[in-house]
């Protein structure tokens, strides 16, 4: 099940559960994880993209190794909502994640790797640094905005 609307992504979750946010790019797949309860969002780590495939496998053995009931993936939309190519591949992407077996919520992530990027300069991170965070902590960024959201829901 993929959705874009968060009260039935939040139904197909009646117990709740640990979600994994990701930030899907070209070269990489940025993630994070909350606490079943919904809380905080933390970022966990960064997936290199090879093959498709190996992709799948990584995401599975986090899955199954955090215990993660549910995938909130960043949905990069256009600045007045509308799609771009890059949403086109996200929604492949989400589409291609059906053989784990889990609920996905595609976010709206417009802002994430922007507000991410301006924190790390502000806290004087190195060029260096940044590239190593900003995937990771803008999947951060994603998953907290939703589980903000789904905890006002329920």
């Amino acid at each position: 099940m993929i959705e874009t609307d968060a009260a039935r992504f939040r139904a197909a979750l009646p117990r709740g559960g640990r979600l994994a946010g990701l930030d899907v790019g070209t070269k990489t797949i940025g993630v994070a994880l909350c606490d079943a309860q919904w809380t905080i969002a933390s970022a966990a780590e960064t997936i290199r993209r090879t093959k498709f495939t190996a992709d799948l496998a990584a995401l599975r053995t986090l899955c199954e190794r955090q215990l993660v009931q549910g995938i909130v993936i960043g949905l990069p939309l256009n600045m007045d909502g509308s799609d771009s190519p890059r949403t086109q591949s996200t929604r492949a992407f989400a589409r291609n994640c059906a053989p784990l077996a889990l609920p996905i919520l595609l976010w709206d992530e417009r802002w994430s790797t922007q507000a991410v990027t301006r924190a790390l300069l502000e806290a004087d991170a190195s060029r260096r640094r940044r590239d190593e965070l900003v995937d990771k902590m803008a999947a951060a960024y994603i998953l907290q905005g939703a589980i903000d959201a789904l905890a006002g829901i329920g």
